[in-house]
């Protein structure tokens, strides 16, 4: 199954934001409100969050990969594009950083389509048109939103075009190599349900992945201080599906990460012991797994079918509720502020309360794209407007009320509680999920066998 292709919602929030910030007036100026009511002055205007990488000679080469270029202009545009959509803030420390990761992961891709070339692949721009479509349609956006967005980061959608692409020769190439060796069969499947029904009394988990592999033992200090920046980059907010997308090793990489739903003691003992140890919705540290370097997502948990499930715990407030630990992220807008200004700070204040679910993803949104952010605290309830009182009776832990606008700008109010962890019992996958499971699991192991080998082979120069 495709994973969705979010680009992040820092993707969504740039574009959606491009003309609020142009229209926005007098960006110098300051305001504060109090939630739920007008603000007096002027208010800030929402300034592009992305400063411009140094200047470098266009002409000059990043890398050489058996006698192919890669141009310094490309490695600019790919790390733009990775400062863009990962909301990552750019300091001159974290660019360096990431800049090394971005030539690294151009001299895999630049294996990738030697490799296609060599093995007569091909890729049409229709089949690069229904991804980049794919990912427009995941992030509730347009084409020329997409477009606009990069293009006020300095990136021209080529670059994003240039990755998708060397992602779907790398599948057809691995498809084309191995496809009379990747080989699911019916007693495949039967034997792998029996072990799921087996596993019916263990715990399952829904896992996503960054992987980094070590081809040799001196690459290790080199790949673990690499995967050690990718964490770091986490931890300051950046998605897992683009970090996944963009750094990965693994073919996980073009689904964002996901790799599907494995039980307790399915995977590499040292993988299993993190796993058990997290709740949906943890990252680990980074992990020495044979190959390489993991970093895991868990995304759900499945408890054993013999474990009581608890009733769910009620998500909205039961009755009159005197407090609750609130936060407030203010789109401002000028008193003279154009309509459309004020639309599509509407629609950036929707498509946020629709993804996010706790105040520091709030806030690093508001950092983000110079919004205003307010912690209130535990905030009186009755001291909020009725409409608010009314819409927080609705929402649960982590959830936002419906943005709304006021003299100030548009605002969002979210509450700060965090919901029960959600326990569900395991169920049996169906029979066709299996043998997709098992077919990725064979592409996996082949793909990663392959590319170490191209690696091994290659003949690569840094400059």
């Amino acid at each position: 199954m495709r994973a969705k292709t979010a680009i992040a919602i820092v993707l969504t929030c740039y574009a959606a934001l491009a003309s609020v910030s142009s229209a926005a007036e007098n960006p110098n100026a300051r305001g504060t409100t109090t939630p739920g009511n007008s603000a007096r002055g002027e208010q800030t205007a929402l300034a592009n969050p992305l400063p411009a990488l140094a200047d470098a000679n266009s002409d000059s080469i990043a890398a050489i990969v058996n006698s192919d270029i890669i141009a310094e202009y490309d490695l600019r545009q790919r790390v733009q594009l990775y400062l863009a959509t990962s909301g990552v803030q750019p300091t001159p420390e974290i660019i360096k950083k990431i800049r090394d990761q971005v030539r690294d992961q151009l001299i895999t891709e630049k294996l990738e389509i030697q490799e296609a070339k060599k093995k007569n692949i091909t890729i049409s721009s229709p089949e690069i048109d229904k991804e980049l479509n794919l990912i427009v349609t995941d992030n509730h956006i347009t084409m020329d939103q997409l477009k606009q967005m990069l293009a006020r980061q300095g990136v021209d959608v080529s670059a994003l075009r240039q990755q998708i692409a060397a992602q779907i020769l790398w599948q057809k190439t691995v498809s084309n190599e191995f496809e009379d060796r990747i080989s699911v069969s019916d007693a495949d499947i039967d034997a792998e349900l029996k072990r799921l029904a087996e596993s019916k009394d263990k715990a399952h988990f829904l896992v996503s992945e960054i992987f980094l592999a070590v081809d040799s033992p001196e690459q290790d200090g080199k790949v673990l201080k690499n995967i050690n920046d990718l964490q770091a980059q986490l931890s300051a907010g950046a998605p897992f599906a683009v970090i996944a997308r963009q750094f990965s090793q693994s073919p996980s990489a073009a689904a964002q990460g996901e790799v599907g739903w494995v039980y307790d003691g399915q995977l590499a003992p040292e993988l299993n012991q993190a796993l058990e140890k997290m709740s949906a919705g943890d990252v680990s540290q980074p992990i020495r797994s044979p190959g390489g370097y993991y970093i895991l997502l868990l995304r759900e948990r499945q408890e054993a079918s013999n474990v009581k499930v608890p009733d769910p715990v009620p998500a909205a407030p039961q009755g009159p509720v005197d407090k609750l630990p609130l936060a407030r992220m203010l789109l401002p807008l000028g008193p003279k502020a154009p309509a459309n200004a004020a639309e599509n700070a509407m629609k950036f204040a929707q498509q946020v309360t629709e993804r996010v679910s706790s105040c520091a993803q709030l806030e690093k949104i508001a950092g983000q794209v110079k919004a205003q952010y307010q912690n209130m605290g535990e905030f009186r309830v009755k001291d909020l407007s009725p409409e608010l009182q009314n819409a927080l009776q609705k929402t649960g832990p982590g959830q936002a009320v419906p943005p709304f606008a006021d003299a100030a700008g548009v605002e969002v109010i979210l509450r700060c509680d965090k919901a029960p962890p959600k326990i569900e019992a395991y169920h049996v996958p169906t029979r066709d999920q299996v043998q997709q499971l098992l077919f990725e699991q064979q592409v996996t192991a082949f793909a990663r066998r392959y590319m170490r080998d191209l690696r091994r082979q290659a003949d690569v120069e840094i400059r």
